[in-house]
């Protein structure tokens, strides 16, 4: 394990280009999983097992995941002065865990009537994976704030390719949901040991003292930030739940299609943004605000850029590129072109909200976003479902678009106010 975590630390040369391309392969073959094994599931098993598995893994599952991440990733790696140390963030980390996975089998206890037992296995195992992925979050969030985030993109990466390819292997042979869920999650527990675990111990300068009443201040300090992670991936999916609610669990299959396309901007744009998120950091707490308000300009063009790419291929080769990769799907999907660029265009505006998000949490403006956030969560509870029922999918997509238009122009102006106020002082 030593041997391993060295060989995966390497050497210091060319510590920012192998940050970039390890955290471009991590982010890449991370959200390349979620639409591979949800093809794979529908092609193998059938549009109803695709349906579940697709609100298990990337709904229900990732939800609980934001619960077990506790929002302390931008916080933690933005604590560049130390005030916490990894040892607190660990033991917090584990207490998040544990909870997401009590509420996991809550969930799936409370619908135990309306659920299959195949269903009611599906969805806790994913639960399991995703849990497992919110701790592994806590060791790669220390090793981008040590500076080292290739780290967390050879974590990420190899994680994902070891999790995968068992998944689909044994899914492949034995055409068992159940069974090759329970094989991802063993994967991820000893990837979770192979690809974090060995590295921590062999990094230089990793604190693990756990100081009292340390990770109750922390719990305090990100509390606001953990409710609005839940309310905002509950604004992200609010069409999910409503569709969930509402539609035959194919439908769930069919919007998770057509909101493949709206990844690649959200991946893309991902790429760009974190490796400028420590630099934004230090330029907004050494007071360079134009140099801050450059590189938020530079990638919300960016953004932009992607979006108006991603429309005009979806547009021409949206529906027939997703015949291909869903064959089965393709009796529903020749209407749902104008869903698709619905989707796309609020995926665009997701984008916005994580940049936004990422510079109100820089400007230390956590009851900002918390308040965006309530404003927006009512909003989604009012609109999601009564859209799926008037309108199904495309009802949904409409959904999606209003709400995350709604909380970007919302992020976006808040963090606009704040950075004006703060450069009236300084002037």
């Amino acid at each position: 394990m030593r041997f391993l975590g060295r060989l995966l630390i390497g050497g210091d040369e060319r510590v920012e280009q192998r940050n970039m391309g390890w955290n471009m392969a991590g982010s890449f073959l991370y959200a390349l999983a979620s639409m591979v094994l949800t093809i794979a599931v529908v092609q193998l098993v059938g549009e109803d097992e695709g349906g579940i598995f697709s609100f298990a893994f990337s709904t229900f599952g990732q939800h609980m995941f934001m619960a077990a991440y506790f929002g302390m990733r931008p916080f933690q790696i933005t604590d560049t002065g130390r005030r916490y140390t990894f040892g607190e963030y660990l033991g917090l980390r584990v207490v998040t865990c544990g909870g997401a996975l009590a509420f996991g089998l809550f969930y799936v206890f409370l619908n135990r009537d309306s659920y299959t037992w195949v269903k009611a296995a599906t969805v806790f195992l994913m639960v399991c994976y995703k849990v497992i992925d919110g701790f592994a979050d806590v060791y790669e969030a220390e090793f981008q704030r040590d500076g080292r985030l290739y780290l967390t993109g050879k974590s990420n990466t190899f994680r994902t390719i070891l999790s995968v390819s068992l998944f689909l292997g044994c899914l492949g042979f034995t055409r068992n949901l159940v069974f090759s869920c329970a094989a991802a999650v063993a994967a991820q527990l000893l990837g979770l040991a192979l690809f974090n675990f060995s590295v921590i111990g062999e990094l230089a300068g990793v604190d693990w003292e756990r100081r009292p009443g340390k990770c109750g201040l922390l719990f305090k300090e990100n509390v606001l930030l953990f409710l609005s992670v839940l309310m905002d991936f509950y604004i992200f999916s609010a069409a999910k739940y409503a569709i969930e609610g509402n539609m035959a669990d194919k439908y769930q299959a069919l919007f998770g299609a057509i909101f493949m396309p709206t990844s690649v901007i959200n991946l893309v744009a991902g790429f760009v943004i974190r490796p400028y998120i420590t630099r934004l950091s230090i330029q907004w707490e050494s007071g360079k605000l134009k140099d801050f308000a450059g590189v938020v300009r530079q990638l919300s063009a960016i953004i932009a850029g992607l979006t108006a790419l991603a429309m005009g291929g979806a547009w021409l080769l949206g529906i027939p590129v997703l015949n291909l990769l869903y064959p089965k799907l393709a009796y529903l999907l020749v209407s749902c072109r104008a869903p698709l660029l619905l989707i796309i265009l609020g995926g665009a505006c997701n984008a916005y909200v994580n940049l936004f998000y990422y510079a109100l949490i820089i400007m230390h403006r956590q009851r900002v976003i918390f308040g965006g956030y309530i404003l927006v969560s009512a909003l989604a509870a009012v609109i999601s479902s009564p859209c799926v029922r008037a309108a199904g999918i495309l009802g949904g997509a409409a959904s999606y678009l209003a709400l995350m238009a709604a909380l970007a122009a919302c992020f976006g102006c808040m963090a606009f106010s704040v950075y004006r106020k703060r450069r009236k002082r300084i002037c």
